[in-house]
């Protein structure tokens, strides 16, 4: 996306994922199939006279949890843009080449999973477009829920795509707003009263760092402090510990931050809407060393397996988790139950997404090319084993059949959060609800044959609020309760739901002719 007035470069790394070029990746994930998958991870940094792309490469290496599927760093110098994105993780796609060939005061990264648009190299991220007021590159984390609308809008105003994500979307209807609008925050403005659905995004300007939420606060973003007077802008404030930064606040929903060489200024844009935070950053997705509305994941995580414990003891020898995202859970399950905690199952950490795919021999043997049971700690132990969440729950079953074939005599499940039962159209990758496993077998007991444990227990969503400590209608629990805090268009829901699971209306909605 080269452009006359600010001549953008671009680096191909030599990492694994450049030969890709625009086929599909052939990516494999050891746990793919059974899990809740978040769609990203957004960085920003405003420093100039420091490596503003190495401080970012470590910022999006501390947020790789968010996304594996492709990673990008757009930078600033005043006069040209600077663009390296590419399949794989952080540390795939950028070698010493590809950030020295980075030059710049201000950046924005970003790591992706894909929710919006295919596992293309075109649809990584940060993206660049031209707008009235220069260049403007945008990192997006979150999901539109009238992407459709807005894009068939913005293709009938004679905008062309070059993508098929949501966040171009945004991109070009910022864009499109500026046209008319005296200032680019004024264009972000316009467009956030257009837009419907979870957006925590960071831009760049040749001059400026932007970072701003949707009116629903779904998505976290926060801002620190650089050596005391420049500012960095993270998904989430362990990235800001990793590149040096002070965490100073969460920037709230619907506000925007305007970063410059005069330091910062805040603009609320939107009206909050009904508070919404995703209730699954606390769960599992955000690292257990973050903080979200000042709250310790950490802890939280472990009141989550201290209230399990009392929700659904069991005798047991010992406690376990399923690493590591069970881990603050088992811990906290232990400490309630009196019961000893100890591990039993052995990750393999340098086991990530990769190009290679696995012979069948090695597929078939699943969850074992990441876990691998400890004999000596479950021979002849009943065991009780902590996860976060079942999605569909394959994952979980072999985990359980892996531990009676190293000897446990008892295997009981305890999942440190409420069955997963809706799909989520916010900026989580799940699959279809006919898929998840606790909609197809509501009934507790048949989750718990099908994965074959002795016993299973979930905690409640009453429980869950009692760990976090903060008030439930502040909170996202659609995957939950099947209440989506933003109303999801029938054509969206379609793809989720089989079309039985409609109401008559959208039924009717899905069957009437559309106008392009």
């Amino acid at each position: 996306m080269n452009n006359s007035n600010s001549p953008m470069s671009t680096h191909a790394p030599s990492a694994a994922g450049s030969h890709l070029g625009q086929s599909e990746a052939s990516f494999t994930d050891s746990d793919h199939d059974d899990a809740v998958r978040d769609g990203c991870g957004v960085f920003g940094v405003h420093a100039p006279g420091h490596d503003v792309p190495r401080i970012t490469f470590f910022g999006l290496f501390a947020l790789q949890h968010r996304g594996q599927e492709s990673a990008g760093i757009a930078v600033t110098d005043g006069q040209q843009f600077g663009l390296v994105r590419d399949m794989g993780l952080v540390s795939q796609v950028f070698d010493e080449d590809a950030l020295t060939s980075l030059h710049g005061s201000i950046a924005i990264g970003h790591t992706r999973y894909s929710t919006t648009g295919s596992s293309l190299v075109c649809n990584a991220q940060p993206l660049i477009v031209e707008t009235r007021f220069g260049p403007m590159g945008l990192a997006h984390n979150g999901n539109l829920v009238n992407t459709t609308t807005l894009r068939q809008e913005l293709e009938a105003f004679g905008v062309q795509f070059q993508t098929t994500t949501d966040s171009e979307v945004i991109a070009q209807l910022i864009a499109y707003e500026a046209k008319t609008q005296p200032s680019l925050i004024d264009a972000v403005k316009a467009a956030m009263g257009r837009m419907k659905g979870a957006y925590s995004i960071v831009l760049l300007t040749h001059d400026t760092l932007y970072g701003f939420r949707d009116p629903w606060g779904i998505r976290p973003l926060c801002l620190g402090r650089l050596n005391s007077k420049h500012h960095v802008l993270a998904s989430e404030p362990c990235a800001l510990d990793v590149v040096g930064a002070t965490f100073l606040q969460e920037i709230g929903a619907g506000e925007l931050v305007e970063i410059t060489d005069d330091g910062c200024k805040f603009h609320m844009l939107a009206e909050e809407a009904r508070p919404s935070m995703c209730m699954f950053e606390f769960i599992y997705i955000a690292r257990p060393d973050s903080h979200i509305y000042g709250r310790s994941l950490h802890l939280s995580r472990r009141r989550m397996g201290q209230e399990l414990a009392r929700e659904h003891p069991a005798e047991a020898d010992i406690v376990i988790a399923v690493p590591d995202t069970g881990t603050p859970a088992a811990i906290g399950y232990a400490e309630a139950s009196k019961i000893p905690y100890g591990e039993g199952l052995i990750k393999n950490r340098y086991i990530h997404r990769t190009f290679i795919q696995p012979d069948q021999r090695l597929r078939e043997l699943g969850v074992r090319m990441k876990l691998n049971p400890l004999r000596e700690a479950l021979s002849g132990k009943s065991v009780i084993v902590v996860e976060d969440s079942i999605v569909r729950g394959t994952t979980t079953r072999n985990i359980v059949k892996m531990l009676r074939e190293a000897g446990a005599t008892q295997v009981h499940l305890r999942i440190s959060s409420p069955p997963y039962r809706w799909p989520c159209f916010y900026g989580i990758d799940t699959c279809e609800q006919n898929q998840l496993l606790a909609a197809r077998e509501k009934d507790v007991a048949a989750i718990c044959e099908h994965i074959g444990a002795d016993s299973l227990g979930y905690l409640s969503v009453e429980g869950l609020v009692r760990a976090v400590s903060l008030p439930k209608n502040i909170f996202c629990l659609a995957c939950l309760t099947g209440e989506y805090p933003i109303e999801i268009p029938a054509e969206l829901k379609v793809s989720k739901f089989s079309l039985e699971d409609l109401s008559e209306e959208e039924q009717l909605a899905l069957c009437m002719p559309t106008n392009s």
